[in-house]
């Protein structure tokens, strides 16, 4: 097992789960800073919102837009989990230092809009903002790390939202266009390697887990995701006008799906579950048009998508200069009703679990054997254009000891299983160019606003329900003194 010189070993954050400082230095509200923590068996959250005449309501993660008149409000004595994460904001000094100590090459972090035009493209940038991502990719730099950007996490300045209707509301395109043209020019130089939005297809999988979708917001679902995709476009041609040693790339959620059992129609079902879900929107951004399949599969969903020319235009001129995805585990999918036991977990997974592959915490199936079919999967499917895997790890709750001490061999079991098929899927002529694991240092996580769903090398002590308590402190934990052998070796030892 060898993997090519200069891959990219390294680890994945995300500015709304782990920077805090939700409203220092001019930074505007985001969805994610009105989100409610609730508990670990919850596969969204919510905040609240107000009406006109003072009654309150409450509006899920990504669901859409607000009743009209409807303000969204923090409200007191509840808990805002991200409004604080792991306070990266003010101790990102000594967290890249850990981070390079590991011997990390390339770091995947996100900028987040709302630091850069809390108010939009009409209220000017925000200088503050610009110059803390300066100083912070300066600083990958010096330390070795070659940052690669995430322009789009579920950050942009809630007033889009509220006030312009979200994605539906092509202006965003240009507003993104715009965002995305100040870092790249702000931070030229600082890196090569950027991804227009995080999971695009995320909309489609929080749909099928939602089952109050109406019509109307299956119809404005697709048209988001269209809009998106325009935008990733216009930005891939913009990287390259700007900088030609730019590579800008896609990034979808992995949502690979087996047939339970070996009726054909189960089989079928399960191409159909990855189709519809994953490379819908994988195919359009690396191929630069709808795939032959996209009519059917609008009609079956009762969606009219208007595709102009300039749109088509756009599509096929700002084709994915790579291909990024998250896997963290597998599903099953049968036709059968009276088999197989709920899959749910993951709110980007359905479908019923696999009776061969075992389940974390949470319940996410642990299905390393996977990786390497995804891997072959798009390398088949995309011969022409190189992958990277930019999430791929473990929730678990950690132990801090006494001795200042964190044991996790799950976790290591966990990453060396999957890298070791990694490995097998480059052996066999996957153009694979890195592998940054989620998240290197822990952070509040997505799905339940929780820190005690562990995932990183580095400790943070911070409450578990993700309340401002604790030192914030940082541990290194056993898998990161394997992981810098796993970094420092190229692969070659994983322990």
């Amino acid at each position: 097992m060898s993997f090519p010189d200069g891959f990219l070993w390294g680890g994945d954050i995300s500015a709304a789960q782990i920077e805090g400082a939700w409203d220092e230095d001019g930074k505007s509200p985001t969805e994610v800073d009105y989100m409610v923590s609730v508990d670990r068996n919850s596969a969204l959250r919510y905040g609240y919102y107000e009406m006109p005449d003072g009654t309150e309501g409450t509006m899920m993660l990504f669901s859409g837009q607000l009743p009209a008149g409807a303000k969204m409000i923090i409200k007191d004595g509840v808990n805002y989990s991200n409004h604080v994460a792991s306070d990266f904001y003010h101790h990102w000094r000594e967290d890249l230092a850990l981070l390079a100590e590991m011997g990390f090459k390339a770091l995947n972090l996100t900028i987040s809009w709302a630091r850069i035009f809390p108010t939009g493209v009409a209220g000017g940038v925000n200088q503050a903002g610009v110059e803390f991502y300066r100083n912070v990719l300066t600083e990958c730099n010096r330390l070795g790390m070659e940052p690669i950007i995430t322009l789009y996490k579920y950050d942009m300045p809630f007033f889009y939202i509220s006030d312009w209707g979200g994605w539906s509301n092509r202006k965003l395109i240009d507003e993104f266009v715009e965002f995305s043209r100040v870092c790249m020019t702000e931070y030229q130089g600082l890196s090569h390697h950027w991804i227009t939005f995080n999971e695009l297809n995320i909309l489609k999988l929080m749909e099928r887990s939602n089952p109050d979708v109406d019509q109307a917001a299956r119809q404005r679902l697709y048209e988001e995701a269209h809009n998106q995709m325009v935008a990733a476009a216009r930005v891939v041609q913009l990287g390259h006008e700007i900088d030609h040693d730019n590579q800008v790339g896609c990034m979808i959620a992995g949502t690979f799906c087996y047939p339970l059992t070996p009726d054909p129609a189960d089989v079928a079902a399960a191409q159909r579950y990855m189709r519809d879900t994953m490379f819908f929107y994988g195919d359009t951004q690396v191929r630069g048009a709808y795939p032959s399949y996209a009519k059917s599969l609008l009609a079956s969903n009762g969606v009219t998508l208007e595709v102009s020319d300039e749109d088509a235009a756009d599509l096929m001129a700002g084709k994915a200069d790579f291909y990024a995805f998250s896997y963290y585990s597998s599903s099953c999918a049968t036709t059968h009703a009276d088999e197989g036991e709920s899959g749910a977990g993951n709110m980007t997974q359905h479908g019923v679990k696999n009776p061969y592959v075992s389940a974390t915490d949470w319940g996410w199936q642990i299905d390393p054997e996977g990786l390497k079919t995804a891997l072959n999967m798009l390398s088949d499917r995309y011969p022409d254009t190189p992958l990277l895997i930019v999430e791929n790890g473990i929730g678990a709750i950690d132990t801090l000891e006494d001795d200042g001490t964190i044991h996790d061999p799950y976790r290591i079991e966990y990453l060396r299983d999957h890298i070791a098929k990694m490995g097998e899927a480059v052996d066999e002529g996957v153009n694979l160019i890195g592998y940054t694991m989620w998240s290197c240092i822990d952070l509040i996580s997505a799905g339940t606003g929780e820190m005690r769903k562990r995932y990183g090398f580095v400790y943070v002590d911070a409450a578990d329900d993700g309340t401002p308590q604790g030192s914030f402190k940082r541990y290194r934990k056993d898998s990161f003194h394997w992981y810098k052998c796993v970094c420092e070796s190229n692969g070659a030892d994983l322990g």
